[in-house]
């Protein structure tokens, strides 16, 4: 949440990412990893499943370059610095490859970065998902 580039155009001087808010991102996961144990043994079954799309693209946030990203600071398509200011709009600067940026506008993961958080949340390992990935819950249907 702090490192998406409206944040970055919010509240950073120097490209870094907001504290304060990575503080509560980094809260809110692991209460959902408890309240779905709960509710799973509630029901008897590993019903619910809990996705950490925080860690998973704080993965490209900090090594953008492991992804073939440019950068993870500046969006494809915004405004003033970071391209972090206001929506995406005919006046808006618009990058020339959007492959090569994690955001594609303030807020939002660009479709390359979009398709890195799904792979995660279909066949990643208990450090993204738990209590397990899509797929396996597909394969037990």
């Amino acid at each position: 949440m702090g490192c998406v580039p409206a944040e970055l155009a919010l509240r950073s001087r120097n490209g870094d990412c907001d504290v304060e808010l990575e503080r509560a991102a980094s809260l809110y996961n692991p209460q959902l990893i408890e309240m779905v144990k709960v509710l799973n043994k509630e029901i008897g079954a590993d019903v619910f499943i809990a996705a950490n799309a925080h860690l998973m693209q704080m993965d490209f946030v900090t090594n953008p370059g492991a992804f073939g990203f440019v950068t993870s600071k500046v969006a494809c398509c915004g405004q003033g610095p970071y391209n972090g200011v206001g929506l995406c709009t005919p006046l808006s600067n618009l990058c020339q490859n959007r492959d090569l940026y994690a955001f594609w506008d303030p807020f939002h993961p660009s479709e390359k970065a979009s398709r890195i958080i799904v792979q995660q949340i279909l066949t990643g390992s208990n450090e993204y998902m738990h209590p397990m990935n899509l797929s396996t819950v597909l394969a037990m249907d």
